[in-house]
């Protein structure tokens, strides 16, 4: 079986991956850098965020050494986000926080 991650060994920097990009990136781009990550034998952190200002860290310190990191939002993470002041039955609020998460990320990055 041909290795998957095989066509990422000879490049140097993930920017080297077509079609990659500042900013969020999802779907088959995510993919391919995750196996360029597995072909270069390192793993991409990630960070779970509260807040915006957890979502302004993690970005800014990504962008300041320069290379890429996942931003997450748990359950507890995403309803810290949306404010505590709303009630999480049925999960309504960690639902929101977590669009609410991603729509602020995609809006800063």
């Amino acid at each position: 079986m041909a290795d998957p991650c095989a066509e990422f060994k000879g490049m140097n920097s993930f920017w080297d991956i077509p079609g990659m990009k500042a900013g969020v990136i999802t779907g088959d781009l995510a993919w391919k850098l995750l196996k360029y990550c597995k072909a270069k034998g390192f793993a991409l952190p990630a960070f779970n965020c509260t807040g915006s200002s957890t979502c302004n860290a993690v970005l800014e310190a990504a962008a300041k050494i320069g290379m890429p990191a996942y931003i997450q939002f748990s359950e507890g993470g995403s309803a810290f986000f949306a404010g505590k002041a709303l009630d999480n039955k049925n999960k309504e609020a960690s639902i929101l926080g977590a669009v609410a998460g991603a729509h602020y990320v995609r809006a800063v990055a």
